[in-house]
């Protein structure tokens, strides 16, 4: 993965107010997600940050941004630097920091996950906005000191995490949730022709349980019998 820039918040914040480069554009160079970008551009998001110059901090040449701007196809390269920077170790991640202007904002935000992503879990949603178990609790029983107050605010307008952040545990908490098998909604309905229609004993699948009518024979003889026995009744009457 390539590095990117130093503040790319702020990087993102300067090259959208200061350059016609596409959304993509500025994601791909800031490691952001493009509706991140959106966000900073509709004032959504990092509301507040100051934009970093790219071009004064050596980190993009005028040259290469005028080059993306006429073709957007073009993705912007991270210039040199000229200083040999060490090599950062990556470190296991402990609880997400959550900036202390921002940390009223997180009932809202648990409001909001647990209302339109009820297959999180709360280990998930810690992770998201930096909370604990007993504070997601409380606003899902409703017991939280400010329950009346809150309003579903989506973490990632609030600053809180990043859009990739969510869609991650979205889609992780999909690939856990066990698929329910059609037959446990119950049967379907069936169309009321076939429902009402007489079943047909000659098709392989008709229900067998019920007898099949034994066809009668006709005794011709019996029938000529009968019928000379009524008209000697007749007779007799007259």
């Amino acid at each position: 993965m390539s590095q990117g820039p130093l503040m790319p918040k702020a990087t993102a914040v300067w090259l959208v107010e200061n350059t016609s480069l596409s959304f993509d554009q500025i994601a791909d160079f800031c490691k952001l997600h493009p509706l991140e970008v959106k966000g900073i551009a509709d004032g959504e998001v990092a509301a507040g940050i100051k934009g970093l110059d790219p071009v004064t901090t050596g980190q993009l040449t005028r040259e290469e941004i005028e080059k993306a701007q006429a073709d957007p196809n073009h993705r912007l390269k991270l210039a040199e630097s000229r200083v040999k920077l060490p090599e950062q170790k990556r470190v296991k991640k402990g609880p997400r920091y959550t900036p202390v202007s921002r940390r009223h904002d997180r009932p809202n935000a648990i409001l909001w996950l647990v209302r339109n992503h009820p297959e999180l879990k709360d280990a998930q949603i810690m992770r998201l906005v930096g909370t604990t178990k007993t504070t997601i609790q409380q606003v899902r029983d409703r017991t939280h000191w400010n329950s009346a107050s809150l309003s579903p605010m989506d973490p990632v307008t609030l600053g809180l995490c990043s859009q990739i952040d969510l869609d991650f545990e979205v889609q992780r908490a999909a690939k856990d949730r066990p698929q329910v098998e059609a037959h446990e909604h119950g049967s379907t309905l069936m169309p009321a022709e076939v429902s009402t229609a007489e079943p047909s004993y000659d098709e392989p699948f008709a229900d067998m349980s019920r007898p099949k009518p034994q066809e009668e024979e006709i005794d011709v003889n019996s029938v000529f019998a009968k019928l000379k026995q009524l008209k000697r009744d007749d007779d007799d009457e007259e």
